[in-house]
């Protein structure tokens, strides 16, 4: 049994988040500079041209990509030889985005009743943890800084079995298609398909944790992904929301098997501001 103790789960979050706001991941930079070259819109290409060197000045100066610094997700993977001491793990995973967003400077969002007296808890927690436990004796944490105005456009469609292949493709492109601009495009789309209501939002969320273009490993579903980019693209929305070829820079889609009288597709919208940072400890 491999013992891992509270505080350095602790550290590491709070470097986590800290780095996940000041570095943009070179996947979505490089698919950044490659939206930039095929881009045909001059106010389009000047747009991403923006985002490349924000990310530049955010990298080097040690500063928030967005003034908006999110929500801090936080994925676990237990290994199930792992033992966690000296405290308890939700609790060091709240005291670690205390602490990243208190020592980076980071703007915090989080109120606390959400529909009455939305005060804020001025150290941004709660955060939302999602667990897993896997085998072995490791601890992977991933945390996702997930801007608000991106989540908002998200939605959760339960369709019938007969809805089809067609009818996932018209939900998803009605749900970018209604978002427009408001997500920061160019965005990544994650879909989920499959399982429950409450699965296929995390299946839709753990989606945009792939590095960006890599498709899925199913031949169909990848399929399915580069049909979705293309007709996303076709929209026009482009980058900024100003016009464009270049809507989104990805695809990804998750998938699960589902009740026989079920085929819930979940889509979660990511900004250009693709912010998440993993260790294995």
């Amino acid at each position: 049994m491999k013992e891992i103790p509270a505080s350095q789960i602790i550290s590491a979050i709070t470097g986590l988040c800290i780095s996940a706001n000041f570095e943009l991941g070179e996947d979505v930079i490089e698919a950044l500079k490659k939206a930039e070259q095929e881009e045909e819109s001059p106010t389009g290409k000047e747009a991403l041209r923006q985002l490349i060197e924000n990310a530049r000045i955010a990298r080097e100066g040690s500063l928030p990509l967005c003034q908006d610094c999110g929500t801090a997700v936080v994925f676990l993977e237990i290994g199930q030889d792992v033992h966690i001491t000296g405290g308890d793990l939700n609790a060091a995973i709240a005291e670690g985005v205390s602490k990243g967003y208190t020592e980076g400077y980071l703007r915090k969002s989080m109120v606390r009743q959400p529909f009455s007296a939305r005060v804020n808890t001025e150290d941004n927690t709660p955060p939302i943890i999602h667990t897993e436990i896997v085998p072995g004796d490791k601890l992977k944490i991933t945390v996702m800084c997930k801007g608000g105005g991106a989540e908002n456009m998200s939605r959760l469609g339960m369709l019938t079995p007969g809805a089809g292949r067609q009818g996932i493709i018209d939900f998803i492109m009605k749900t970018v298609d209604d978002a427009g601009g408001k997500t920061c495009p160019p965005v990544i789309v994650g879909v989920g398909i499959g399982g429950t209501a409450d699965m296929v939002m995390i299946l839709a969320k753990k989606a945009l944790l792939r590095p960006v273009g890599k498709p899925n490993p199913d031949p169909e579903v990848a399929e399915l992904e580069r049909e979705l980019l293309k007709r996303i693209n076709d929209l026009g929305i482009g980058p900024g929301g100003l016009g464009g070829r270049v809507t989104a820079l990805a695809v990804h889609v998750e998938t699960m098997p589902a009740h026989i009288a079920s085929m819930p597709v979940a889509v979660n919208m990511q900004c250009h501001s693709a912010r998440h940072k993993e260790v294995v400890l």
